[in-house]
């Protein structure tokens, strides 16, 4: 009965399926008018979330270091047993104490997975790529679960490395390695280990009856003179400590029976690296510091100690890798105690390079000496090689104060400028407008176009309308008589302002708006020189929207700044006939007692667009700037006896007192002193006729004398090398109150004058 029943009732449902309209025909089919329709079903797949894409995900973010991202993919039992910030911490101390490279610290490879419906396995192998130790291999495996429909990690210590699984821990013990030497290019010791002493006194200490020998051995075995340790002295209360930097122990121990008399002095003896002669060339070759708290994991990683020092400026920071040497280190681990369960990776260390500078010694030391209180810098290079033979920066700076030492430390690591900042180098990152000595550059671009030739002539009165401006020549200011008719040659020798205004104006009206600025860049203006260290590119316009602009231009002023290394380094182009060389510091590189890995040679950047006839024109009225009476530094050069050729510049700026430029080169022909192009500024020092080129004088006499002639006094001195002890006023130029801060931001304006 029940089966008929079965029977009965499937023939009953089988009827009426047939005869029910096929609902997917309806909807294909045209419905009648005043019919309703049905929307087709949308039908959507949501898939089971996949656990390679989360092993992934997990990884990738471990690989760029997003540890947020990570701690969001834990589950939410792993985030109650660890915080976020513990969580980062772990990973940063592992990748410290391995050394691992940043961005490319781990590789990895998914080997397999294993799903359940709640949890989850992954087998990956993660390659550890080690700034130390090289490269090693672990398989980890991922635990994960699945919440809200996402699988998320369950996590342990172990997934950083399978040897921390358990609350075992990295210790990593690291090796320091002998820091190379720094060299002068004679040999002498710039930066080297040695004992030092670091001396001080507290003026309230001192015996008075003794203070005759307290002061003249105090500078004695110091860099002050009498009168700056006098003055230190008096300035300060008797309860402070005075640092007075730091010396050899040879040196203090030759004074010791002296030392010992004398009250008040104290000596802090240690060993570390030593600058001689309180920091030959300081800006250039630089210092060191320590690691700060906020750099420590980066260093770390790199496989330094957490108190070694690194090279912080110049060629110290420049090369170093190649003075620290190769850092050495061993990798531990350890249990929840502290004790060793073994030794996971090892590696020696190498002792650094050192370096041999291009530096003169002699004459870094003595034109250091000579800047006295004026802020400005001084670059000395060979005409025909590139080869910097002093890089003089005022104020100077011993970069034995940064030693831990000695807790005086006054100076700042700022790479920005800063005006009493005496780490600031002036020579490389000192950005200044150029004034009269640019118009070299715009002689030779006049020249090159055509539109002016050496016969080319006007008359150079107190002024000049050029675009539609009155401007002013130098001689107005000074109330002196106008120079007259002069051919361009001439112009450049008397440093006449209405010629070259002339000049910008013209070229600008006859089409050659960008002959002046393209000429400057071809001088290798508006662009890094090269050099190993640290330097500023200055600034060309790219292109020249105006004739008032132009003519600023023309005198070197308005939308332009130039480095001294970019000055000295186009005046030795001139001086050699036309090649730019790569101003360069480093002489050669290697071990202490092996071959070396890097012997300077001589790279050429280009050469000036100037033709042999117009290079001849320019470089003899660079000579009639000395040699002619009505030149612009006949009266300091003139009876210098070695050949010179040269250019005065006083540069305004908004800030006060004008700049002041000299630039030239000599042309000797001494078989063993290669022929020297030098560039000298004073910050708001006045004229450069007056003040800079006095200091040109210097340079050249110390050098072709072998350190004998030391050019005559220089106007702010009592003797060579001392500062009298008022600066005194030079002709018509008032002295310098507040140095301003000389910026990458244009300066002068349309009505800018300038001086010779």
């Amino acid at each position: 009965m029940k089966k008929k029943i079965a029977i009965l009732l499937l023939a009953f449902i089988l009827v009426i399926s047939g005869c029910t309209p096929n609902p997917t025909a309806d909807l294909t089919e045209e419905a009648a008018p005043g019919t309703p329709t049905l929307p087709s079903p949308q039908i959507g797949v949501t898939p089971a979330p996949g656990v390679e894409n989360a092993v992934n995900a997990f990884l990738n973010a471990w690989q760029v270091e997003d540890y947020p991202v990570m701690y969001a993919m834990l589950s939410s039992e792993s985030r109650s047993m660890i915080s976020e910030e513990d969580f980062t911490t772990r990973y940063l101390e592992t990748a410290a104490a391995m050394t691992l490279q940043f961005n490319t610290g781990i590789d990895y490879e998914v080997l397999s997975t294993m799903t359940n419906p709640q949890t989850a396995t992954a087998k990956v192998q993660v390659n550890y790529n080690t700034n130390l130790f090289g490269t090693f291999s672990r398989e980890i495996e991922l635990a994960m679960v699945k919440e809200s429909g996402e699988w998320v990690m369950q996590w342990g210590e172990g997934m950083i490395l399978p040897e921390l699984a358990g609350g075992n821990a990295l210790d990593t013990v690291r090796s320091s390695s002998p820091r190379g030497n720094i060299y002068a290019s004679d040999g002498y010791p710039i930066a080297a280990q040695d004992d030092a002493v670091a001396i001080g006194f507290v003026p309230g200490d001192l015996d008075y009856d003794l203070i005759s020998l307290f002061y003249s051995t105090m500078a004695d075995l110091t860099i002050y003179q009498v009168d700056e340790i006098v003055e230190m002295v008096n300035n300060t209360y008797p309860t402070d400590y005075v640092s007075l930097g730091e010396v050899l122990q040879s040196d203090v121990d030759r004074r010791m029976g002296t030392l010992s008399a004398l009250s008040g002095v104290y000596l802090n003896y240690y060993s570390s690296r030593f600058y001689y002669d309180g920091g030959l060339a300081p800006q250039a070759v630089g210092h060191l510091n320590y690691i700060s708290a906020e750099d420590l994991n980066t260093y770390l990683r790199l496989g330094y100690g957490s108190n070694e020092r690194y090279g912080s400026t110049g060629l110290e920071r420049a090369f170093e890798d190649e003075l620290s040497g190769e850092k050495g280190a061993s990798l531990y681990l350890k249990d929840p105690n502290g004790q060793i369960i073994s030794l996971l990776a090892e590696k020696g260390a190498t002792s650094g390079q050192s370096i041999t500078t291009t530096i003169d010694p002699r004459l870094q030391y003595l034109l250091q000496q000579s800047l006295g209180e004026y802020r400005g810098a001084i670059v000395v290079m060979e005409v025909d090689t590139g080869r910097v033979l002093a890089m003089v920066s005022n104020p100077q700076f011993d970069p034995n104060l940064f030693d831990i030492n000695n807790q005086n430390i006054v100076y700042t690591n700022n790479p920005y400028f800063e005006e009493d900042d005496p780490v600031f180098n002036r020579a490389t990152n000192g950005q200044y407008p150029l004034g009269s000595v640019f118009k070299i550059i715009t002689m030779a671009a006049g020249l090159e176009t055509g539109v002016f030739t050496e016969s080319s002539e006007i008359y150079c009165g107190h002024s000049v309308v050029a675009c539609g401006n009155e401007l002013f020549d130098w001689t107005y200011e000074k109330e002196k008589p106008p120079s007259g008719d002069l051919t361009l040659p001439e112009g450049l020798m008397r440093s006449c302002n209405p010629w070259f205004y002339t000049i910008g104006e013209q070229l600008f009206l006859e089409g050659y708006s960008n002959a002046i600025a393209d000429m400057a860049r071809d001088f290798g203006l508006g662009r890094e020189t090269g050099i190993e260290i640290a330097e500023q590119p200055g600034n060309i316009p790219a292109e020249v929207a105006s004739c008032e602009v132009n003519t600023q231009l023309a005198i070197g002023q308005g939308e332009m700044i130039v480095t001294p290394l970019q000055v000295a380094s186009f005046i030795a182009a001139i001086g050699n006939g036309g090649t730019l060389y790569r101003p360069a510091l480093v002489e050669e590189i290697g071990p202490e007692n092996g071959d070396p890995t890097y012997i300077f040679e001589p790279e050429i950047q280009g050469t000036l667009p100037i033709s042999d006839y117009n290079m001849n024109i320019i470089t003899e009225a660079m000579r009639s700037v000395i040699s002619n009476g009505r030149g612009t530094a006949h009266t300091q050069l003139a009876t210098m006896q070695y050949r010179a050729y040269g250019k005065t510049g006083t540069a305004t700026n908004p800030f006060g007192e004008s700049h002041a430029w000299f630039a030239g080169y000599t042309s000797v022909g001494n078989e063993n002193r290669p022929d020297i192009a030098v560039a000298v500024i004073l910050e708001n020092a006045g004229e450069g006729s007056e003040m800079a080129a006095p200091v040109f004088r210097r340079v050249v006499s110390l050098y072709f004398s072998n350190y004998v002639n030391y050019g005559y006094i220089l106007p702010w001195e009592a003797y060579p090398y001392v500062v009298a002890s008022e600066t005194p006023i030079p002709s018509e130029t008032p002295i310098p109150t507040n140095t301003p801060i000389p910026t990458d931001t244009p300066v002068g304006g349309e009505e800018a004058t300038e001086s010779p």
